[in-house]
């Protein structure tokens, strides 16, 4: 009897619904704020989708719309992505902050990452890297081989004006005669007008460029003019194998991952991550035919003692830091909290360019 009813019971466990059907897998869908190409912000981002894939096969299904403009197009398109069932929605562009929390209120069963943003709600969480290490460690290696710099940036938000004032005491840690000319876009990704403004910047005597831009634009412009130029988000020596420094590179993937994986195993919470070096999420690496190797061996040290602690960017020494009005920004002794490094809203000295009123 009791074997006829283990039979059964394996039997009705084969063929019942409930144990016959895997868990389906989660579907995460990504927006990005440019096209998708071979290189940059957007690339950067689908690097990180693709190892969610990787590392969760069978237990996710990814989608990622791309070029979706900030504003009342992204709203429409986070809200579509959550009417189609999306469970997690990232959003990398500090633009779809605000779509993505109005989009969020409606739909709040879905999980949403504002990648960039610094708004939460229940079921948002925000991520940033902090770009900023990694343009100090590339202004090092700047400094050691240029004194005039330029940089191409999008806008004057705080996030940029940490790269810029990062990049900055970088170059003038190694070479204290060192300046930075800026050129504001206005948007992120618009090629032709990052290659002007390279153009321009090189023109006034930049040696060496640096961008907070979306495209490859900046390093096409170098390589074609037989200057050196910093590659952000993505190794660029692919169109700039002359002009390449070093590559800032942001890493997405493990970040990307772990979010998943919450959402599947029920441990999903919104949350504010701001990682950088010490976190794998910031690298600097890609060194260029022409960087020596001297020079390479000192970034990677300094790459080194920031991932154990012992080199903090905005840190005011045994002098302080002035801005490029010559006010004090940072007392001697003393470094910035990460409140004030998230509200910056000065240039540092050294920086040619003021900002924009």
């Amino acid at each position: 009897m009791y074997k006829n009813l283990a039979a059964a019971l394996a039997a009705a466990c084969f063929f019942s619904p409930a144990f016959s059907q895997s868990t389906p897998p989660v579907k995460a869908a990504f927006v990005y704020v440019a096209p998708l190409t071979d290189a940059g912000w957007v690339r950067q981002h689908d690097q990180g989708r693709l190892a969610v894939e990787a590392a969760l096969p069978s237990q996710v299904k990814t989608s990622y719309v791309e070029n979706v403009a900030e504003g009342p197009d992204a709203e429409r398109v986070i809200r579509d992505l959550a009417m189609q069932g999306n469970q997690i929605i990232f959003t990398p562009s500090f633009g779809y902050m605000e779509p993505t929390l109005k989009v969020a209120r409606e739909f709040p069963n879905v999980k949403f990452e504002s990648v960039t943003g610094y708004k939460t709600a229940p079921n948002v969480a925000t991520s940033n890297a902090r770009y900023y290490e990694g343009r100090y460690l590339a202004g090092i290696a700047a400094g050691r081989m240029a004194t005039q710099a330029g940089y191409v940036a999008g806008f004057p938000i705080p996030e940029v004006l940490q790269g810029i004032n990062a990049f900055t005491l970088g170059m003038r840690s190694v070479n204290p005669q060192a300046t930075v000319r800026v050129v504001f876009l206005g948007e992120w990704f618009n090629p032709p007008r990052e290659r002007d403004a390279a153009m321009t910047l090189m023109n006034q005597g930049a040696e060496v460029l640096a961008f907070h831009t979306g495209s490859n634009a900046v390093m096409v412009a170098a390589q074609e003019r037989g200057k050196l130029a910093v590659a952000y988000h993505s190794d660029m020596r692919k169109v700039a194998p002359d002009a390449q420094v070093a590559a800032v590179t942001h890493q997405w993937g493990d970040y990307y991952t772990r979010r998943v994986k919450a959402v599947l195993d029920g441990s999903w919470k919104s949350a504010q991550v701001w990682g950088g070096v010490r976190e794998g999420m910031i690298r600097v690496d890609s060194f260029g035919s022409k960087v020596p190797a001297a020079v390479q061996s000192e970034v990677m040290a300094r790459q080194k003692d920031m991932a154990a602690g012992q080199l903090a960017v905005f840190s005011g020494g045994k002098a302080g830091v002035k801005d490029n009005e010559g006010k004090t920004v940072i007392a001697a002794g003393q470094a910035l909290d990460d409140g004030a490094i998230l509200g910056m809203k000065w240039l540092v000295e050294g920086v040619a360019t003021k900002l924009p009123r």
